[in-house]
């Protein structure tokens, strides 16, 4: 068999690969981007909606509203300010977050107050003579449907390399150079 023959026959199958990781890096990412670009307008539509439909209160219900919001705590971590509310109340932290924020200054995580409610929230330290925290976050929801996108975007790439590289297979299997 002709050398040439037997390096393109090692070869096709891990171009095929290389093209598909390819195509699904650039297809995630560009998802990505394409898909932020609605983040603003989801969150004003709504608000609008909320607040024509006589709903809106001049704070953020976190339950339902993608707005930004702030928080703001003593240093025994009650609430004492802020525009994000839980069903009409300003949301209780779980007390480690204030632990460790005396101690890092700061943090970063996923809460979630109640089922359905996902928040990535930040806080932070407040220093000074009346020390306290103030927490700012946002909903999950965009970002949990664009994951769910993601994964249904790699499974598929996932089953379409597979069967690529099988019908690779069989085709090389099955053709055979003609031999001079």
């Amino acid at each position: 068999m002709n050398a040439s023959i037997i390096i393109f026959k090692r070869w096709l199958p891990l171009a095929f690969v290389a093209t598909m990781l390819c195509g699904l890096v650039y297809g995630a990412v560009q998802q990505s981007y394409r898909q932020s670009a609605n983040d603003p307008q989801i969150q004003m539509a709504e608000d609008a909606a909320a607040a024509i439909s006589g709903n809106a209160t001049g704070t953020i219900n976190i339950e339902q509203s993608l707005s930004p919001y702030l928080v703001f705590y003593s240093d025994a971590g009650v609430p004492s300010g802020g525009n994000g509310f839980l069903h009409g109340l300003a949301p209780l932290l779980p007390p480690g977050i204030f632990d460790y924020v005396r101690a890092a200054g700061e943090t970063r995580v996923t809460w979630q107050p109640e089922p359905g409610v996902r928040q990535a929230i930040v806080v932070v330290r407040i220093p000074g003579p009346q020390p306290g925290f103030v927490m700012a976050g946002r909903s999950l929801r965009e970002v949990e449907i664009r994951e769910w996108r993601l994964e249904l975007m790699v499974f598929a790439a996932w089953g379409v390399t597979l069967a690529g590289l099988l019908l690779i297979e069989m085709l090389l299997v099955v053709w055979k150079p003609e031999h001079k």
